[in-house]
């Protein structure tokens, strides 16, 4: 029986979870909900049902989890607990500084129903938390520093787009070589977030925005921008899709510290994604087998991928695991 997946959202995202579903044979789609029109999504396959966004509590027996592909700023933080009390659902929210309040508002919604909801799936957070767990586990002396970029990051760019008078948006998140180096080397620098990474805004607005509020209103956003040396360039549309329609990103992460004798350690885990909603949304949905098989266990409420046996994202059996992997 193959596991009957729903994508809630139709983006760049969603658009990588029909690909990656396609990927995976134990998986099935039941259907994609948007709040646009279904009749303007073009969806190469007929026999794949699109449905509007309030259909999905009509769907509650014939979808085994939910995929969530909105955006962190605003969609997430209603639409994961809100659906997390009709489904198990999987999100991708990645506002580092937010989870701790998201998954107390999912953990209450899927506890009350009992269903399972894995939060903040993605690269990161999701892998990159994972590999910061597993170094600093190793090596409980020492220090971890991430690094992102360069790339777009889609909920940076997503928050953008939610200002008024904007009609699109790409963000660069840029790393700062010199801190990378000084900490490959072994040195373990203090760094605050604005001396690890510059933010780099190319932004379409309206005709006649007020341009120095909008440039005002990025800056300093807080938990996205506030805390960077931030550069916004405003440009044509054209100009946009021509010059920045490329979804790559990726980064590193890296534990520098000290075993019981003194000797120096480093831990780097690194990724370089050609494209970043079709990475993600293959993080996602070997998330949504975890969730499947956790509430198969009779698990209920909020995790994370930090709450996963690693087994359970993977669709081989445990006994090619041991044989391929160990």
């Amino acid at each position: 029986m193959s596991i009957r997946i729903g994508i809630y959202g139709y983006g760049n995202l969603g658009r990588g979870v029909v690909s990656a579903i396609k990927q995976n044979p134990d998986m099935s789609l039941s259907a994609i909900f948007t709040r646009r029109d279904p009749s303007s999504l073009k969806i190469n396959d007929p026999a794949i049902r699109v449905l509007r966004a309030e259909e999905a509590e009509t769907m509650v027996d014939e979808i085994d989890v939910m995929i969530l592909c909105g955006g962190s700023a605003t969609d997430l933080p209603v639409q994961t607990p809100a659906l997390s009390r009709l489904f198990n659902c999987v999100d991708s929210f990645d506002n580092h500084s937010r989870i701790p309040e998201h998954f107390a508002a999912v953990d209450e919604a899927a506890s009350q129903t009992g269903h399972v909801t894995l939060i903040s799936c993605g690269w990161d957070p999701g892998m990159f938390s994972l590999n910061r767990l597993y170094a600093s586990a190793i090596l409980p002396e020492g220090n971890d520093y991430t690094f992102w970029g360069k790339g777009i990051s889609q909920g940076h760019s997503d928050a953008i787009r939610r200002i008024e008078g904007v009609v699109d948006a790409r963000q660069y998140t840029i790393p700062i070589e010199d801190a990378i180096n000084s900490v490959r080397n072994g040195e373990n620098p203090v760094l605050t977030a604005g001396q690890k990474h510059t933010r780099e805004c190319y932004v379409v607005v309206e005709d006649g925005a007020d341009k120095a509020r909008i440039e005002n209103e990025i800056k300093t956003m807080p938990a996205y921008f506030a805390d960077y040396n931030t550069t916004v360039h405003f440009i044509s549309a054209e100009e946009l899709k021509a010059n920045h329609s490329a979804i790559y990103h990726g980064g590193v992460v890296i534990r520098s510290g000290k075993t019981g004798n003194g000797n120096n350690h480093v831990i780097e885990y690194s990724l370089k994604l050609d494209s970043n909603p079709e990475f993600t949304s293959s993080v996602l949905v070997s998330c949504a087998r975890a969730a499947y098989r956790l509430k198969n266990d009779g698990a209920k409420g909020c995790k994370t991928m930090l709450d996963i046996p690693p087994a359970y994202l993977s669709a081989a059996p445990a006994e090619e695991l041991r044989k391929k992997l160990l």
